[in-house]
This record gives structure tokens, C-alpha cells and sequence, in this order.
């Protein structure tokens, strides 16, 4: 079923304009990028770092194009001054689709430390954020998705290790 909610994923995004993605590799995330690279509605610009990559999403957009980025939750902290002095200041809709890490099911110790901050620093910054435990909850993609373009903000969907266990 992982394939399935990979494509699903993509799918949602490609029926709701999103025309151009920026990622960091991810190894929760590395199924939906492999399908986001086989999918010509989608420009793919792999980014070294997530505060680089919300630079490239602000030029897409400036440039006429519907952006998104997909990251991990422990980048959340080198990204904050990018997504409010640049992404939040100029109303800029910003899907991010965020692989929780540190949450149970987590295996490497060290991802911990920042989920316990993800939600806190994502709420200080007014970030509209949902959170994805089983796969049905995909279902809101398009929703959301929507939402985030009509109110010109960021938003925050956070993918934990049970959704994408449940996938599998």
C-alpha cells in the first residue's frame, strides 16, 4: 500500500496545481519523491538545505508557478526566519509536507528532541498544521491543499512514523 499512498499523495498535488516541489532527502518521503520524479506536471528542484528550498519555492511562486516543499520536522528550526520574513510577510501559500520524526515508532534516538518542538514552533508561528497517523487521513490532502492556496499562508503536514508504517 505504500506505492499506493505515494501516488495518492502526488496525485492530490498535481489535481490541486501544485506545479513545482523542492525536497531534502527524506527516507519517509523517498517513495513520494521517486513518484514525484516520474511525473512531468511537476518540476522537481532537489534542495541541499530547507531554508534553500523555501528560497526556490518563494521564486516559483513570484514566478507564476503553485510551490511546495517536503522536508523533515527536525529541519523546522533553520527554516523559522525564512518562513516568517519571506514565506508568511509576502502571503505566500507554502503546502509543506513534513515527515514527523522523533514521534513512537521513531528508531534513531536523536530525531526526538526536535518533535518535541515541532508543533510548539509551528503554532508561534501561526502555521495552520495536520497531522497524518493513518492513511485515510490522506484523504484531506485535497482540502487542505486548497485551503492553503485560498488563504495565502504556509501550512504544515505533518506525516508520522504509524502513517507510513500503516501504509506499508
Amino acid at each position: 500500500m505504500s506505492k499506493n499512498i505515494d501516488q495518492k499523495i502526488v496525485n492530490d498535488l498535481v489535481s490541486q496545481g501544485i506545479d513545482f516541489v523542492t525536497s531534502v532527502p527524506c527516507k519517509q518521503l523517498a517513495g513520494v519523491l521517486e513518484v514525484i520524479d516520474q511525473t512531468p506536471a511537476i518540476r522537481h528542484v532537489p534542495s541541499n538545505k530547507e531554508d534553500e528550498g523555501m528560497g526556490l519555492c518563494a521564486g516559483a511562486y513570484l514566478g507564476g508557478m503553485r510551490p511546495a516543499i517536503i522536508m523533515q520536522n527536525t529541519a523546522l528550526g533553520v527554516v523559522v526566519n525564512t518562513l516568517s520574513t519571506l514565506i508568511q510577510f509576502y502571503h505566500m501559500p507554502l503546502p509543506m509536507l513534513i515527515s514527523y520524526r522523533g514521534e513512537v515508532g521513531e528508531k534513531v534516538a536523536c530525531q526526538v528532541e526536535m518533535a518535541l518542538h515541532t508543533k510548539a514552533l509551528l503554532a508561534q508561528l501561526h502555521i495552520p498544521t495536520y497531522h497524518f497517523h493513518r492513511p485515510e487521513d490522506a484523504d484531506e490532502l485535497p482540502a487542505i491543499l486548497a485551503h492553503t492556496q485560498m488563504c495565502k499562508k504556509p501550512t504544515a503536514i505533518l506525516t508520522d512514523a504509524s502513517f507510513w508504517g500503516a501504509a506499508q
